[in-house]
């Protein structure tokens, strides 16, 4: 005899060898939660897998402000019309540095690749000293 129990939100099936014997006639619903970043109808899915737990942890507000902004950004480049909201984020994140934590290693690794106008570009968004672009600089034109 057969017969299901419900834990929760789980559900375990007991079977017997007759009912694992023949084909399932078990129909599993489609998945009507998209799996994207954005929705069929071009909103932002703060569900998403791939954002993690961005959407819900103590910079929620800030990260969903600069996502939606860069997002629906017409700007050229895009994006470059949220610096504030990106600031707001990234000053959120240094309140928490043990659940946002900086990979310096990653940084380095991107910043080496950078050529001398996406240095300026980043610059211009980061604010960085004139030193730490020229030690960038030096470094990107030794590698060549």
């Amino acid at each position: 005899m057969s017969y299901c129990v419900s834990h929760g939100k789980d559900k375990v099936m007991f079977l017997t060898k007759e009912d694992l014997s023949e084909p399932s006639s078990i129909v599993l619903p489609e998945d009507d939660e998209p799996r994207g970043l954005l929705l069929p109808n071009g909103e932002i899915n703060w569900a998403c897998p791939c954002l993690g737990n961005m959407a819900v942890g103590p910079c929620s507000v800030e990260f969903r402000e600069s996502l939606t902004c860069f997002h629906n950004s017409t700007a050229d480049p895009k994006g470059s019309d949220c610096l504030e909201q990106f600031r707001e984020m990234n000053e959120c994140m240094a309140r928490y540095p043990a659940l946002y934590k900086k990979n310096d290693e990653e940084e380095e690794r991107a910043l080496e690749g950078l050529d001398e106008d996406d240095e300026e570009s980043l610059n211009s968004l980061s604010n960085v000293p004139a030193s730490t672009s020229e030690t960038v600089t030096e470094t990107s034109k030794s590698e060549k």
